[in-house]
């Protein structure tokens, strides 16, 4: 588990993880052991007002993510099913 001090810096690490990696909310709140509810509020608040690009690239990421989740479910599904088959 990973203390920040103030919501200022994690919110500007967290969307720094977020968009160099194109994570998932989730891999980000389990990289800094903080829950999504804490990772989703302080990128899409809190950096709004502290850094206006670095909101948009991750702005883009949680688009992205958002567009794509259906996939990974149903995937997730599959592989989970397949492995109770073997």
């Amino acid at each position: 588990m990973m203390y920040i001090s103030s919501g200022k810096e994690r919110c500007v690490l967290l969307a720094a993880y977020l968009v160099e990696n194109k994570a998932t909310v989730r891999a980000v709140a389990a990289r800094f052991g903080i829950s999504k509810s804490t990772v989703h509020k302080d990128i899409t608040q809190t950096l709004k007002r502290v850094n206006k690009p670095l909101y948009e690239q991750a702005k883009e990421v949680l688009d992205f993510n958002k567009k794509e989740r259906h996939l990974r479910g149903g995937e997730a599904t599959k592989q989970k099913y397949q492995k109770n088959k073997i």
